[in-house]
């Protein structure tokens, strides 16, 4: 496969901070690679690399074969970037907006639009209405259509669905998968695992370093022990319950359970009845299959 991206060794701070440390990585052509990571992982910033928009202080990263520190000029032609804030212009219009990006890119929205027409077409009932009045999938929709106007080689979206709602989020994604049909590479942060299952392959980033990078469903599998969801009615109670038992070795809370791995790998009797005696009862227990997040938890917890 061709190499659309190649991280070396990258290293940034911002005066005592180390924002990214040691990273390395590759990203083929045609792939949709995301980035999954908590606030301050530094996502935005090693993505601002990419994009050409910060230097490493150590390190080199390629894109499409150049430098981004010394070819920068040449690379911004080839690059769509969505930033996590929405970042165009609130008091200009849909079409204002789109004419605008394109012309600073040297095209026009006549000569691209057949790359957009699926996006765009959910707008355009609406060109004439300010962007700052659209609602925030149709903002997101707005800003994936400037970042993609130019055709480029590389689109970059930093949590792109972040505060959407669950339709517009799912319209989305099939919207990325269509871009693949235009040769387009794919770099993506996201805060929802169901996202990251969508992903070709996932890096796992914490702390400004990264700890894992391969297939969706191979983090899931690299899970170390037996997991088991636990419920019942007062979570944060058994959430309590749980952590208080001797035998626990972790326990977190997931949606409507609660994941809980025990020593041994095994339960027993004794763990209904510290349930029980904790003022918690018909508490359910099965054995659960392994997500992203456990696996991220799991190597967080074994690095510190």
């Amino acid at each position: 496969m061709k190499e659309v991206i190649r991280a070396s060794g990258i290293g940034k701070k911002f005066g005592e901070t180390q924002a990214l440390k040691d990273i390395f990585f590759e990203v083929n052509e045609g792939e949709i690679f995301g980035f999954i990571g908590p606030d301050g992982a530094g996502k935005t910033t090693l993505f601002r690399i990419i994009t050409t928009l910060l230097n490493p202080d150590e390190g080199e990263m390629t894109v499409l074969g150049l430098n981004t520190a010394g070819d920068f000029r040449e690379l911004r032609k080839c690059i769509g970037y969505m930033p996590g804030r929405f970042s165009l212009y609130q008091d200009l219009s849909v079409e204002e907006n789109l004419n605008f990006y394109a012309t600073v890119f040297g095209t026009t929205v006549r000569e691209n639009y057949a790359l957009i027409s699926d996006i765009y077409s959910h707008i355009e009932p609406f060109r004439k209405r300010l962007a700052g009045k659209l609602s925030g999938g149709m903002k997101q929709k707005l800003a994936l259509s400037c970042a993609l106007i130019h055709k480029p080689k590389l689109l970059v979206l930093d949590e792109p669905t972040t505060g959407v709602d669950a339709v517009s989020r799912a319209e989305f994604w099939e919207m990325l998968k269509k871009l693949r049909q235009h040769d387009i590479t794919i770099v993506v942060s996201t805060p929802y695992m169901d996202e990251a299952m969508r992903c070709d392959r996932v890096a796992l980033i914490q702390k400004g370093q990264l700890m894992l990078a391969d297939r969706p469903q191979k983090i899931r599998e690299g899970f170390g022990r037996k997991l088991f969801a636990v419920r019942a009615p007062q979570k944060y109670r058994l959430l309590e319950a749980l952590r208080k038992y001797p035998l626990t070795e972790t326990a977190y809370p997931f949606g409507d359970s609660v994941h809980v791995t025990i020593r041994n790998n095994i339960f027993d009797a004794s763990l209904n009845e510290h349930l029980v005696r904790s003022g918690i009862e018909n508490a359910s227990i099965t054995e659960s299959e392994a997500g992203i997040e456990d696996r991220f938890l799991e190597l967080m917890k074994n690095r510190i």
